[in-house]
């Protein structure tokens, strides 16, 4: 049988033996090959692992005591960490030794990867060759697999309604909010991690209050079905920006290029609203609808009443005079050129770099949509801050 030399190996599975009778060690390397056999397909066999070099000899060192054996198993691999892993875990599968009940149990896969880098090229060009020829789709299936796994270790239960979401939304200014759990994944597996599901046709209690804290992107399924929950969640939700996927596309099956590309052309939810409304569909938030009823007393935020949708930010001197009309998104770059700013009246969220840059410069008061997520009162210093929300 081969063996693989030690310049090759770069990582040894240590595991625990327990039997509850008497066994040898032809006995338990018979069973470890024998009870893995075909369980993880072609390319993971450990026969013809050891066959081509990338697993080593397979060693247990056993002690007997009480009528029972104990046990260390060593298992050496030249392959990669994920294959290693799942080669561990099937170990841990073997229930019997024998006639005997046994168990096996992994401690640790330890890297143990040696210097003659040499060899390890010259090796691994000659594994690569193999498995590119030998390759068996089921093989590929249990690696992929485990892939999937570790990325759905971020998923998490977010609120009441345990909607699936990303592990960054408390933190996070910005929300993407996403029709389902499949969906969720799929941005988590392309490094997304501020996403949330609606998870039913229903929008919940929970993204409802996310919409009022936090910068929110409705980002949806390119079909029919996007277009009657975009209507649906605008009208409950406090949405800044909708996102469709590609004409006929889920979001659960978009590459990573597809995803970028779809929220770079975000479009304002008012705007969108606007488009729809071109169509003779008219949507109206419910929030809207109270305000229509009660119009603000304060002179400060009807202004910001006029301001919404435009995205835009108002600059005042000290006599109430206008002076600028800007993109929000430029509303600091803005700030830091002038000296003459006295009041900034802005349809978007008051974040702390705002206040950080109008504190520098001497602005007196800031109206705005609402607050960032992160925003104290402690961080407005002299500043008078006024919200609508």
């Amino acid at each position: 049988m081969g063996k693989i030399y030690v310049d090759s190996v770069k990582y040894v599975i240590h595991a625990k033996l327990e039997a509850k009778g008497l066994v040898d060690k032809p006995d338990v390397i018979g069973a470890i090959f024998g009870q893995t056999e075909g369980l993880l397909g072609g390319e993971l066999e450990l026969r013809e692992l050891q066959k081509t070099g990338r697993i080593g000899r397979i060693e247990a060192k056993l002690e007997r005591k009480n009528g029972r054996t104990y046990g260390e198993i060593t298992v050496p691999s030249g392959l990669g960490i994920v294959e290693t892993a799942i080669i561990a875990a099937a170990l841990e599968t073997i229930d019997r030794i024998g006639p005997t009940e046994a168990k096996i149990s992994v401690e640790k896969i330890e890297d143990v990867r040696a210097a003659k880098r040499k060899y390890i090229v010259e090796r691994a060009r000659e594994l690569l060759k193999r498995i590119m020829e030998e390759e068996l789709p089921d093989s590929k299936e249990f690696i992929n697999k485990v892939k999937e796994e570790l990325r759905k270790a971020e998923l998490r239960e977010y609120g009441p309604e345990r909607l699936p979401a990303g592990p960054e939304i408390d933190e996070a200014e910005e929300i993407i909010v996403v029709e389902g759990r499949a969906d969720v994944i799929n941005l988590l597996k392309h490094g997304i991690k501020n996403v949330i599901a609606l998870n039913g046709n229903r929008v919940p209690k929970t993204i409802k209050e996310l919409s009022k804290k936090k910068i929110t992107t409705l980002f949806v399924d390119g079909d029919r079905g996007g277009d009657l929950i975009i209507r649906s969640v605008l009208e409950e939700a406090d949405v800044d920006y909708v996102v469709k996927a590609p004409d006929g596309k889920e979001v659960e099956e978009l590459t990573q290029k597809e995803i970028l590309k779809a929220l770079r052309r975000k479009v304002p939810a008012e705007e969108y609203r606007k488009s729809l409304e071109k169509k003779g569909i008219k949507i109206e938030k419910k929030r809207e609808r109270r305000e229509e009823k009660e119009e603000p007393q304060d002179p400060d935020l009807r202004v910001i009443m006029e301001l919404r949708g435009s995205l835009e930010a108002i600059l005042r001197d000290a006599e109430g005079k206008e002076i600028l009309r800007v993109p929000v998104k430029e509303l600091v770059s803005t700030i830091k050129e002038r000296d003459d700013v006295h009041s900034i009246y802005m349809d978007g969220i008051i974040t702390k770099r705002i206040l950080e840059a109008a504190k520098q410069k001497g602005v007196k008061k800031i109206v705005g949509i609402k607050l960032g997520p992160t925003v104290k009162p402690e961080d407005f210093g002299e500043i008078e801050v006024k919200t609508l929300s």
